[in-house]
C-alpha cells in the first residue's frame, strides 16, 4: 500500500488517474475490432445451430455427454451469467449437473471471441493457452464433479429448482427453429436469420457492456499505479515450482474479488502479466470467471449455500491444477513468452493495422447495427424474445425465467433480471422485448393462461 501510495504521490492524482483512462482507452482501442469480429461470429453460431435437444443429450457425464456439453458450450454465448443462467435451465430440465457445469466452462473459455482478444492484446501463446489448459480444465473438472458434484446436494437442488419454475415462472411457447433444420447454403442466404444474428451480438453486447467497461477501466490503473513492489508482494518470485503454485492460486482469488467476468477479464490479465505475475498464474486469472463474487450468490440463490459453496472450491481446485499443469506443459514446449511488455496498449493513436481493421469493423458493427434495428422487416426474431433488464436476446423455450405482466408473458436471460424487474416493473416495460416488434413493441407476448 506504501509503494501505491507512493507511486501516486509522485505524479499526483489528476494525472495518475488520467494516464490510467487514456491506458484503459487503448487497451479496447487495440481489441476494438477483435471483439466485433469475435462477437459477430458468435451471434452467427447461435443464430444458425440449433440447441433444441442439449438437454436431452447431456443426460450423464460420459465422455461423449461431456464431449457435446463442450461443444454446445463453445457455440453458446460467451457471456458467465448468461452461461449460468442456461445451465441452470438444462439442470432443470433433467440434464446432468457435471455436464452443464462443463457447458459452462465451455461457454466462457472455449469460445473464438475470447481468443481473438487474447492474441491481440497479450499473444498468440496465451490465446493457444486458454484452449489447451480448457481441455485439461474440463477433464479435471469433469473427474472431480462425479466424485464430490451429486448426491443428496444436487437432488435437492434440482427439486428446489423445480418448486420454483413451478410457482409462475415456466418456459415458453415451443421454439422456432424452422431455419435451423435447413440446408447451411439456404440458412447463410436468410436475411432473417442475419437480422438474429445480429441481434444476438447486440445482445451479448449489452450483456457484457458493464463487464468490459469496468474490464478496461480498471486494468487502465492496475497497469499506471500500481508500481512493481505491489505485485512481488502479492505474487512470489524466484522460488520455482512454489512460485508457480502460489500465482495459480492466488490468480482466481484476484478474479474473485475483481467482480469482472468473462471478456471484461483479458485486460485485467493483460495488466497482470505486465506485473509479474506467473503465466500459470495469468491462465488460472481468465478461467476463474465463474467464480467471481456475483456469480456466488448467483449459485447460491440456485442451488443453495452447502452445494455453492462445493462448486467454490472444486473450481477454484480445477482452475489453479489447469493453469500449473498449462504452464508445465508450456515451459516444457518452450512456448512461455521470454519477456513481458513495457506496456499493454499503445500511448496515442497511429495510422497503423489496428486503425486501418477498427475503422472496416466499425462500419460492419453500423450494418449489425440497421439489421437488429430492422429485424422485423428482414424476417427475423422468431421464437426470440428481448430481457427488457439487460437486453439480452433470449430463446421463448430455453428463457430461465419468465412472468406474466400486464397480460403479456415477458422473458429473461436469469432470475436475476427477473427478480430486478418484479422489483421495478415500471422502469423497464417502457423497452421493447419482442425482437420483432420494433421500437415502440408491446412488452410482452400475450399467453392464454395469463387471462
Amino acid at each position: 500500500m506504501t509503494g501505491l501510495v507512493a507511486s501516486v504521490a509522485g505524479t499526483g492524482w489528476p494525472e495518475a488517474i488520467g494516464r490510467s483512462l487514456r491506458e484503459g482507452f487503448f487497451m479496447f482501442w487495440e481489441t476494438l475490432w477483435p471483439l466485433i469480429l469475435g462477437f459477430g461470429l458468435s451471434g452467427a453460431v447461435q443464430a444458425f445451430v440449433s440447441r433444441e435437444s442439449i438437454e436431452a443429450r447431456l443426460g450423464n457425464h460420459r465422455p461423449a455427454a461431456v464431449a457435446r456439453a463442450s461443444g454446445y458450450g463453445m457455440v453458446s454465448s460467451s457471456c458467465s451469467y448468461a452461461a449460468t443462467a442456461m445451465s441452470k435451465s438444462l439442470f432443470v430440465k433433467g440434464a446432468d449437473f457435471v455436464a452443464v457445469t462443463v457447458f459452462m466452462f465451455a461457454s466462457t473459455n472455449l469460445v473464438l471471441e475470447l481468443g481473438i482478444v487474447l492474441i491481440v492484446l497479450m499473444g498468440w501463446q496465451f490465446a493457444v493457452s486458454e484452449f489447451v489448459g480448457g481441455f485439461i480444465m474440463i477433464v479435471l473438472l469433469t473427474l472431480a464433479g462425479g466424485l464430490w458434484l451429486k448426491g443428496r446436494l444436487v437432488v435437492r437442488a434440482r427439486e428446489r429448482l423445480a418448486a420454483d419454475t413451478g410457482h409462475g415462472h415456466r418456459h415458453g411457447p415451443p421454439e422456432n427453429t424452422g431455419l435451423q433444420h435447413e440446408p447451411w447454403a439456404k440458412r447463410l442466404r436468410s436475411a432473417g436469420g442475419w437480422s438474429d444474428a445480429a441481434t444476438y451480438t447486440m445482445a451479448d453486447l449489452t450483456m457484457l457492456r458493464k463487464e468490459l467497461l469496468v474490464g478496461y477501466t480498471v486494468a487502465g490503473f492496475l497497469a499506471v499505479v500500481v508500481p512493481g513492489s505491489v505485485w512481488n508482494a502479492v505474487f512470489l518470485h524466484g522460488h520455482g515450482f512454489w512460485t508457480s503454485l502460489e500465482n495459480a492460486i492466488v490468480g482466481p482469488f484476484i478474479a474473485i474479488i475483481s467482480f469482472v467476468c468473462s471478456i471484461g477479464n483479458v485486460p485485467l490479465a493483460a495488466a497482470l502479466w505486465k506485473g509479474g505475475i506467473s503465466f500459470g498464474g495469468v491462465v488460472s486469472f481468465i478461467f476463474a470467471d465463474l467464480i467471481t463474487f456475483p456469480l456466488l450468490l448467483i449459485y447460491r440463490r440456485y442451488y443453495g449455500t452447502r452445494l455453492m459453496l462445493r462448486m467454490l472450491a472444486i473450481f477454484w481446485g480445477v482452475m489453479s491444477a489447469a493453469g500449473l499443469i498449462t504452464e508445465g506443459v508450456f515451459k516444457v514446449a518452450g512456448l512461455i513468452p521470454a519477456n513481458r511488455p513495457a506496456e499493454v496498449a499503445p500511448a496515442h493513436f497511429s495510422w497503423d493495422y489496428t486503425t486501418y481493421l477498427n475503422i472496416v469493423f466499425l462500419v460492419l458493427f453500423a450494418a449489425m447495427y440497421w439489421a437488429y434495428r430492422n429485424r422485423e422487416r428482414l424476417g427475423g426474431g422468431g421464437g426470440y424474445a428481448l430481457d427488457p433488464v439487460c437486453g439480452m436476446q433470449v430463446e421463448t423455450a430455453n428463457a430461465p425465467a419468465s412472468v406474466v405482466h400486464q397480460g403479456a408473458r415477458l422473458y429473461f436471460c436469469s432470475d436475476h433480471c427477473r427478480g430486478r424487474f418484479e422489483a421495478d416493473p415500471e422502469r423497464f416495460t417502457t423497452r421493447a422485448v419482442t425482437p420483432g416488434g420494433g421500437r415502440d413493441a408491446p412488452t410482452g407476448q400475450p399467453t392464454p393462461d395469463s387471462r
